[in-house]
This record gives structure tokens, sequence and C-alpha cells, in this order.
């Protein structure tokens, strides 16, 4: 099988797997235990903390361990919504993940407004229409740093700087960038930001929340103890300990990784040039090239990802946390795509081990779908 959804998720690495086993095996107390064994298991979480949140550029802090990045996405914004009393006002953008998007549908049932706003062409959200959207009554802005689903980089710095100079709060999904790009340039600017260990070559079933420390926290979870009160449930030490392994190999690999993946992006573009290819990337300086979206004129992505899964090459047609789901691509939607065209929407995500001849199995794969339907359709 070529897999090619690594934005879904990733395999987890021998390193990663190696600190679980070992932390799991050595690290049995529970965190909040006052015996030698809770307090050894605290000692390596904090461990942890100390070295992600540096990773992230953040103080350690306000780094606090989740279940993902949906759980860190849920429980930010609602963090932030309570430290901004009487503020009933949201804004984000029409293509976030799916984790955002099912809580601010719960937030309207409660009374909340919500704006969302548009992409552009080239996939990104226009800094001047969350500028024109604030109001005084506006308590949170949600706008992910990078793309799911075409890896566009959003202009993250910019609408920090005019969150604050709006005295409004930031939440940013960093899922999908954190040890991919350098984090560490966008963390001054947002006062929340999400991350997950699977997306980097760790554990499942576990991620971090960032919540600046100068923002009053009151916690959502009554008598919870855990992570200073703002998550219930024993923490996932062995998993912690693996992400914290990911994590370091990820961000130090990061540049190399990042310059293979154009390699390949470029490469795939050019055995594609003639094969009836929509590309739906942005410019290269807005690009995180290890996920692409496109589309194969006149073939559906669902039919498509089942003909290409058939042939032993596993794509996707955006989040795996809608998938299944027949309706078009909320990316291309935003993007102002019509929908008959939204639906040949298919995303592929590289991995670090992706070599050109992996691109040319994926290219020989999605020519030959593409040409055996249209001949088809000739007959």
């Amino acid at each position: 099988m070529y897999y090619f959804d690594y934005a879904a998720t990733s395999p987890i690495s021998e390193a990663a797997l190696d600190a679980y086993v070992q932390a799991a095996r050595t690290y049995d107390g529970n965190t909040q235990s006052l015996h030698e064994a809770g307090s050894k298991a605290s000692r390596l979480v904090e461990e942890c903390r100390t070295r992600i949140a540096s990773l992230a550029g953040v103080e350690k802090r306000g780094l606090h361990f989740t279940s993902g990045g949906t759980e860190s996405n849920m429980l930010a914004v609602q963090l932030l919504l309570a430290a901004k009393q009487g503020c009933k006002h949201l804004i984000t953008s029409q293509a976030e993940h799916s984790s955002i998007h099912i809580l601010l549908e719960k937030l309207k049932r409660e009374g909340y407004d919500v704006t969302s706003l548009p992409l552009t062409n080239e996939g990104v959200i226009d800094a001047g229409q969350v500028e024109e959207a604030i109001r005084e009554d506006t308590a949170v802005v949600i706008v992910q740093h990078v793309n799911a689903e075409i890896g566009a980089i959003q202009p993250v710095e910019a609408i920090g700087r005019l969150c604050r100079e709006k005295g409004v709060y930031f939440h940013s999904d960093c899922v999908q960038s954190f040890g991919k790009i350098d984090v560490k340039k966008i963390s001054p600017f947002v006062d929340s930001f999400s991350i997950s260990s699977h997306k980097i070559y760790g554990p499942k079933g576990v991620g971090a929340m960032y919540i600046h420390p100068s923002i009053p926290i009151t916690p959502l979870y009554p008598g919870a103890i855990h992570e200073k009160g703002l998550r219930p449930g024993t923490l996932n030490v062995p998993g912690i300990a693996g992400f914290a392994v990911a994590a370091d190999q990820a961000v130090s690999s990061m540049e190399y990784t990042l310059e293979q993946h154009h390699e390949l992006f470029e490469t795939m573009k050019d055995l594609l040039v003639h094969q009836g290819i929509s590309w739906y990337t942005p410019p290269k300086q807005n690009h995180l090239p290890s996920i692409i979206g496109i589309g194969i004129d006149g073939l559906e992505g669902q039919w498509v990802m089942l003909e290409a899964n058939r042939k032993g090459v596993a794509i996707s047609t955006g989040s795996a946390c809608q998938a299944g789901m027949q309706s078009p691509s909320k990316t291309m939607l935003a993007m102002g795509i019509p929908e008959e065209e939204a639906k040949t929407f298919i995303r592929i995500s590289l991995g670090k081990t992706h070599t050109k001849e992996d691109i040319e199995a994926l290219v020989s794969c999605l020519t030959l779908i593409s040409t055996r339907r249209h001949n088809q359709t000739l007959v």
C-alpha cells in the first residue's frame, strides 16, 4: 500500500514508540498521587511539557496536555469565551476543522453570533475582512494556521496583531503546522493554539492546548484536578512521553523535510501536467507542500479515492474527521468553487519517507483511473 494520507494521521516513529513503551513500563503512577511513583510520573510529564513548550516558543505553564487536536480546539475556545463574559460574537473562517464547526453550531444554539468568512481564491483568509467583522462584542477570532485540505498557510501574524489592537482573543489550530513549519514565528501572536501528537509520528490519543498564562481561566469541569483543573481524567503519561520525542524529531528535521516535500510536489506537478488536473494549491510562499489539493476533471473525488484504494494507493477527500460524508470540501466552497467542481476534490498528503518513486507510483495510479474512466465515458 502506498500511503498518501499523512494529514489524517501518521505511523508512530520507532523513537516515539520506544519512549511510549519505556514510560508505560517504568512510569506507572498517577501524576496526582503523592507517593514516589506518582511524583516520578509527574516529573516526566513536566519534562515533556518543558520540551514541547520550548519547541513551540511558549511558556510551559500555559501548555496543557489533552487527548488531541479536537479536544484542544473545543476546550481552548470555550475557555477564552469564559474569560470574555458578556461578549457573544465570534469570527472564524468557513474552512476550519470540523471540531470548530461542531462547537460553533452548539454555541449558536446557546445564543452566540458567529461570523464565518470565506477564503480568497488562493485559499487564505483576508485579514482585512477579519478587521471589518470585529465588533464591540467580539470575543474570539478562530483561524487555523495551516489549512488541512490544501496546505494554505494563513496570515496568523497579521490577524494576531489586529486582535491585540482590538482587545479580542485569538485561537489558532496548529495541528497541521506544528513540527512541519516553525510555529515559534506565530506563537507570540495568538492567545491559544492546539497541537496533536499523531500528526507528527507520535502516539494517537494525545495532544496539547496552549492558553496564554495571562488569561484568567475558569475551569469548565467542576472538581477536575488534572492539568490545573482544566480537564478531568488521568494523564496519558506514556503518550505524552512519545509525543515529546516525536515533537523533538519533527522540529529538528523540519527544514530538511520541508525542502524534500517541495521537491516532491514539483515532481508531481510536472508528471501530471497533461492529465486534466485542477490544482487547488496556493503560491509556494503560502503553501505547506506536504498537503496537496487537486481534482481530476469530471471525476468525483469520492470515486477516485475508492478506485485508488483498490489499486493500493491511500489518498483522501479531505479531513478524516468528516470521512464518509458526501458533501463537497469545505475549503473548496469557502474559496468560491462551484459545488459540482468541489466534489472532484481529493487530498494527497506526504510523509517524511516518501520518495520520487512513490510519487511516480501515485501519478501512475491517478493517470490510469482518469484514462480508463474517460475512455469508458467516450464509449
